[in-house]
């Protein structure tokens, strides 16, 4: 096939190959593991939902619904449908479809990809994942606090250090109608300062003008009157707790009076996790609590909390920070000779029976190029398997990756031989 009719992948989706997956594997596994620790379970929602579903919950003057969305009409029945943007309405979605409170407080967690129409950059893909973690029935400041813990906990475990936490509170809905009444007057004393973006959002979504990353536009943004000023005493109640729960915990954080969270369906508290090591794509997390999301979207009133994990993001500050993971197996079994290679094939399932994971060379070969091969698998050993080992019924270890003498043992021995 020429390069000209050769197929390549999406503008923004791409393939993750085999020399990344260990440390892939390594981000994922340590999620699950802390994420286990503090009682979240596992909850998978479908890759496809409706578009009705976002438009209801993440708000119809967002990036995401007004020019983000891979969505389309479905042929077969005209259901307007979309790639899942993000997991929080999918999984209320899913709690109130199928009534997942009716026993009390649920702790959950998801992972896997999401897909947005972005401006393709380092740490910003089409397709993306993230790792999302949603609490149902709580309502005090304790599950925000756990949260944001649960994740100064995940930091820590990957290797990650000088990622700062930053945390505001938006109130409630009455606050922030009262605030949002505020920004729009402030914005139209200084209107010659707003570029396109703010002028398109000034009556929609003010508030989303304060994440502008216009330079010309911070001083103005900087100055505005804060959300803070706007809330009653149960906002400011719960805020001061989160604030006093982080501080006990040794989680330190900084107030940012400009943090608001880009999605309609936050309230009170708003928290993110931010580098300097990746440029424009600094946050590595972010979350907060919606506690009206439920009612939205037909259940019952439920406070909740959650966050979601760009995990191309950390994996590219893992990467920063020099952390390295490797997937390599035990044994690269070489055989030589009419006999070996006939009994090659039950020997490398005997080995793995005991719990060992093991490459069988295939195709055939020199012995010379066999073990060039099993230098380069990674194995720790090579187990030489020809004729003489098949009649004596043992292999030869022999270790490739630190000095040793390569010996012959049974195959009942090569565990301990190993261990050893």
């Amino acid at each position: 096939m020429s390069q000209k009719n050769k197929l390549q992948s999406i503008k923004g989706f791409y393939d993750i190959l085999p020399e990344a997956t260990p440390l892939w594997f390594q981000l994922e596994d340590t999620a699950r593991k802390v994420l286990s620790q503090y009682g979240y379970n596992n909850i998978r929602m479908p890759l496809v939902e409706p578009v009705e579903l976002f438009v209801r919950s993440v708000g119809e003057h967002t990036d995401i619904v007004e020019k983000e969305m891979y969505a389309w009409e479905d042929k077969l029945n005209g259901d307007k449908l979309v790639l899942r943007p993000e997991g929080t309405a999918g999984c209320v979605r899913a709690v109130v479809e199928q009534n997942l409170t009716y026993n009390g407080p649920q702790r959950l967690w998801y992972i896997g990809p999401m897909f947005r129409h972005e401006n393709v950059q380092k740490g910003r893909q089409r397709q993306f994942h993230q790792v999302g973690c949603e609490a149902f029935a709580f309502d005090g400041p304790d599950v925000d606090a756990e949260q944001i813990v649960l994740l100064a906990r995940l930091w820590h475990e990957l290797g990650i250090t000088d990622v700062e936490l930053q945390i505001n509170s938006i109130g409630d809905a009455d606050e922030r109608a009262t605030y949002r009444q505020m920004l729009i007057t402030y914005f139209e004393q200084h209107a010659d300062w707003l570029d396109e973006d703010a002028k398109r959002r000034l009556h929609t979504n003010p508030l989303r003008i304060l994440d502008s990353k216009n330079p010309r536009m911070q001083d103005l943004c900087e100055a505005a009157p804060r959300l803070m000023d706007c809330l009653g005493e149960a906002s400011k109640v719960h805020f001061e707790n989160l604030c006093q729960l982080l501080t006990g915990a040794g989680v330190a954080y900084v107030i940012n009076h400009r943090l608001v969270r880009g999605l309609d369906y936050y309230n009170r508290t708003v928290f993110e996790w931010v580098t300097t090591k990746l440029g424009a794509q600094g946050t590595i997390a972010g979350g907060g609590r919606y506690d009206t999301l439920v009612e939205k979207l037909g259940g019952k009133p439920t406070p909740a909390c959650g966050f979601a994990i760009g995990l191309e993001r950390v994996f590219l500050l893992m990467q920063e920070y020099g952390v390295t993971a490797k997937s390599s197996p035990d044994i690269y079994l070489v055989n030589v000779g009419e006999q070996a290679e006939a009994k090659a094939f039950s020997v490398a399932e005997a080995l793995r029976s005991d719990g060992l994971s093991v490459v069988l060379h295939a195709g055939g070969g020199s012995f010379k190029s066999q073990m060039k091969k099993a230098d380069r698998s990674g194995a720790r050993y090579a187990a030489i398997l020809g004729d003489d080992e098949v009649t004596a019924g043992e292999v030869s270890l022999k270790p490739l990756l630190a000095a040793g003498e390569q010996q012959r043992c049974g195959l009942s021995e090569v565990v301990n031989r190993i261990k050893d």
